[in-house]
């Protein structure tokens, strides 16, 4: 009779925080399936910025040289021309090819999400525990 005395103030006291809602909320981006057109289109477009890159004066000081008017105008999109004429086209199909492993890794991080997050909430408890139980550096020793 005694404990269930003491047990319950414990137990009210613990009823609103079990009726919060989960402090983990998945973000709803990572359930639009839309987003993984987004994320491709995006690396696209990171892609195309990159082929614009000149590196020519760059090829240049590697090589210990003055930089020629060719190096000065020459790109990534040129360099990858040198070895494959399609170098572009070849480009766009692997990452058009990309989305459905990028829809594949949505997917996966949705489920596993939950999971980390309860492990990350775990691991700082233990990691408050732990640093609670430390000996204060300014108490005086005998």
């Amino acid at each position: 009779m005694r404990k269930s005395l003491i047990l319950l103030p414990v137990l009210l006291s613990t009823a609103p925080a079990l009726a919060q809602p989960p402090a983990h909320q998945i973000p709803p981006q990572l359930t639009d399936p839309r987003m993984a057109d987004r994320l491709a289109d995006t690396v696209q477009s990171l892609a195309k910025a990159l082929l614009d890159l000149p590196v020519g004066q760059v090829q240049a000081a590697v090589e210990a040289r003055e930089p020629t008017p060719a190096d000065r105008t020459l790109s990534v999109r040129d360099l990858g021309r040198r070895d494959d004429p399609d170098f572009e086209r070849h480009l766009r199909q692997q990452i058009a090819q990309a989305r459905p492993t990028i829809e594949h890794g949505m997917k996966a991080l949705k489920t596993a999400l939950p999971a980390m997050m309860k492990a990350l909430d775990e691991a700082g408890r233990t990691i408050d525990r732990a640093a609670a139980n430390m000996p204060d550096p300014t108490y005086p020793r005998r």
